[in-house]
């Protein structure tokens, strides 16, 4: 697939199509998909090459260009040897960094401009240079004396490689873009600043979607990660009280990269008015914004909705990625209280366990040590469709979400949900203010990480069938009239229209 070709959109992918399925994956090839009209052109980030297997989906026609780039990788043929390094350009270079140290204060355009022409040159600031010349050398240690000097050097020294290594990267793949008349990345992190680097490279107008909010789920991720070891002195107790210093940079390093990119587009998407409120609190321009609901394709699940039981089948689904962030393990503590007082019921956890092994097999071990061997089955993919008129509910146990198409899915089929109080669940259980919610509800909504009230709900909506069909139907009318696919297609044609025809956003 060539760059040299024309294309209508270049859309900016961080860790999800082509190669992950479900998700913002599935709402990536559902744009491609019902917006013929337009071409597209790819550029997928990814970690280590080793992390990603073959594409979970194949391209419509109407993708016309496709590369990959790798931000983990190791920098190919690089042999450590002295160099100099440019020291003007590593004085900026120093310059830019200062603001990943700063508060609520995005990159300015001039400075981003003159980092996106110089970084990742061969003959200007290499990875080369940035890996083993003096200046680099400089401005690292300055960089720890002045901010990081009562933490480790040897944590400071590979945090710093770590963090600031991909942006070579990102600079090098916006100097060498397709022709694009317009750049949408779907999500702020390394593609919404690649996209932020995009805007300066070429003066295009640049879209944002965000399905999640990219800064928040990296922030829970941070809160968690194991491979951050904390160094607290044992003595200095008043230590305890903050976060490990490599944490707060990788997490000020991610709301840099969010806030810049929010300044650089033209245009932000939100899935609900939660996140557009928490868009603007991290620092996007009100201006700038907007809420599109996401839209499933109804009339596919129309069938499931004709097969429905006439009562309930004893059966709860979790269709989801078998990773921390949807709490899999409250599911099974959920199911294991339920099981209690419906001894025939099942869990089914209905989704893709490729991308955290080591949580696979610690939910694998839960289910074991509870006794749940007969009632909870780790499915893995299934095609969702067909699995519907098999459930009595759908659950999400999630603790950060931003609009799932799951429960939009299951609400289509006639199939009532419970969810966690997270993204945009309330609203679509119970609907938005006004006519929506005069609907009535289509399941119960229940705290994040609470085993004791999901139990319950369970059990409230398997036991009463009539209350069951009622829910299950007010769940297929709402995502009828407000959640359509269409209404999403109208949306975005819009917005591209608007793009490509050269409308900047005030």
């Amino acid at each position: 697939m060539s760059k040299d070709l024309d294309v209508d959109i270049c859309l900016l992918l961080e860790g999800t199509y082509p190669y992950v399925r479900g998700g913002v994956s599935s709402w990536v090839h559902q744009i491609i998909s019902g917006l013929p009209e337009y071409t597209f052109h790819l550029i997928f980030l990814g970690g280590h090459p080793d992390f990603y297997g073959e594409p979970a989906y194949d391209f419509p026609e109407n993708v016309v260009g496709f590369e990959v780039h790798y931000l983990l990788s190791p920098p190919g043929n690089i042999k450590p040897s002295s160099r100099m390094g440019k020291t003007k350009l590593f004085r900026v270079w120093g310059h830019f960094l200062s603001y990943f140290e700063k508060e609520k204060t995005p990159i300015p355009n001039d400075l981003l401009g003159e980092i996106s022409e110089f970084l990742g040159q061969k003959n200007r600031l290499s990875l080369t240079d940035f890996l083993y010349s003096r200046a680099s050398w400089k401005i690292l240690t300055e960089r720890y004396l002045n901010s990081a000097e009562n933490q480790s050097f040897v944590d400071y020294f590979w945090t710093y490689r770590g963090i600031y290594q991909p942006l070579f990267i990102l600079s090098q793949i916006s100097q060498n873009l397709p022709k694009a008349k317009a750049f949408h990345s779907v999500s702020t992190g390394y593609a919404g600043f690649l996209g932020a680097l995009c805007r300066q490279q070429t003066n295009c107008p640049f879209l944002i979607s965000e399905h999640g909010i990219y800064t928040k789920e990296r922030k829970i991720d941070l809160a968690q990660a194991n491979w951050i070891k904390d160094r607290h002195s044992l003595i200095d107790i008043s230590m305890h009280k903050d976060m490990d210093l490599t944490r707060k940079t990788w997490i000020r390093f991610f709301e840099q990269l969010g806030l810049t990119a929010y300044h650089q587009a033209d245009h932000i998407v939100a899935l609900f008015e939660g996140n557009r409120q928490r868009q603007h609190t991290d620092g996007a321009p009100e201006h700038k914004t907007q809420v599109i609901v996401n839209g499933i394709n109804t009339q596919r699940f129309h069938a499931a909705y004709e097969l429905r039981p006439t009562s309930p089948p004893l059966v709860v689904g979790l269709v989801g990625r078998v990773v921390p962030i949807k709490d899999i393990k409250t599911f099974i503590r959920t199911i294991r209280g339920a099981v209690e007082e419906m001894p025939e019921l099942e869990g089914w956890i209905i989704g893709p366990k490729e991308e955290d092994p080591s949580y696979v097999h610690e939910c694998e071990l839960l289910i074991e040590s509870l006794g749940l061997t007969n009632n909870v089955k780790m499915l893995g993919s299934q095609n969702v469709a067909e699995i519907m008129p098999k459930l009595g509910v759908m659950m999400l146990t999630s603790i950060s979400e931003a609009q799932p198409l799951v429960l939009l899915e299951a609400m289509a089929s006639g199939i009532p949900c419970i969810a966690t109080e997270v993204g945009a669940c309330r609203e679509i259980i119970d609907g938005a203010a006004g006519e929506d919610a005069e609907l009535g509800s289509a399941g119960v909504i229940i705290p994040i990480a609470s085993p004791i009230d999901g139990a319950q709900a369970i059990l409230q909506v398997l036991s009463d069938t009539e209350a069951w069909l009622k829910a299950g139907d007010i769940g297929k009318s709402r995502v009828t009239r407000y959640y359509d696919e269409k209404r999403m297609y109208d949306a975005y044609r819009s917005l591209y229209e608007e793009a490509i025809g050269g409308r900047h956003w005030l």
